[in-house]
């Protein structure tokens, strides 16, 4: 269960990428990871899921992040494919 202040983490990065990240990240990015410090408004993109949180680590190491997948809904997908 996420506490209180990563649910407000969560919601301030997902407000950032909604009003100003998603057209140009979308258009350049499509399928890459983007891991925002909502605080500072800094983001950090990757082609893998680790490429972009261990980018936001090196800058603010102590400020909780988000994470999402550049065009999809969830960041990561568990369990089985169905075909």
């Amino acid at each position: 269960m996420l506490s209180e202040k990563a649910r407000k983490v969560a919601k301030k990065a997902r407000d950032l990428y909604d009003d100003e990240l998603r057209e140009p990240l979308e258009r350049d990015h499509h399928g890459n990871y983007v891991c925002i410090e909502p605080e500072s408004g800094d983001y950090f993109v990757g082609a893998t899921f680790d490429d972009a949180v261990n980018q936001a680590i090196d800058v603010h190491p102590d400020c909780l992040t988000h994470t999402l997948r550049i065009g999809f809904s969830a960041a990561l997908h568990l369990g089985a494919a169905y075909q």
